[in-house]
């Protein structure tokens, strides 16, 4: 039980993190729209993985920031690759959400 506690507390401090609210945010506006569209059960899964998977990386990405800045809080060109290949990785994956997500509202509009 203890272990979700901790869990909830990782989640709370990460909501805290502009960027990864950000993301939070834009995901309820995609909810919204999913809402209004009437997505069916299975776009809905869909849109579920794509919110969950660009929220993961951008939590992840949060977590990597963190842990350069602590173990080099100087300019690094080593930990600058890191954090832009970080960063990447939360472009790419909401870059296919995105993608996704304008296919599958174009499909409910006629497009």
């Amino acid at each position: 039980m203890n272990k979700f506690k901790v869990a909830f507390s990782g989640l709370a401090e990460a909501l805290a993190d502009k960027n990864v609210m950000i993301q939070f945010l834009l995901m309820i506006c995609a909810l919204v729209v999913a809402f209004v569209l009437n997505f069916s059960f299975v776009e809905w899964l869909i849109l579920g993985l794509c919110c969950g998977l660009v929220i993961t990386a951008e939590m992840i990405n949060t977590c990597i920031e963190k842990i350069c800045d602590f173990c080099s809080p100087d300019i690094d060109p080593r930990i600058k690759s890191i954090k832009d290949m970080s960063a990447g990785a939360v472009l790419f994956s909401a870059t296919i959400a995105l993608i996704i997500g304008i296919m599958m509202v174009l499909n409910h509009i006629g497009g």
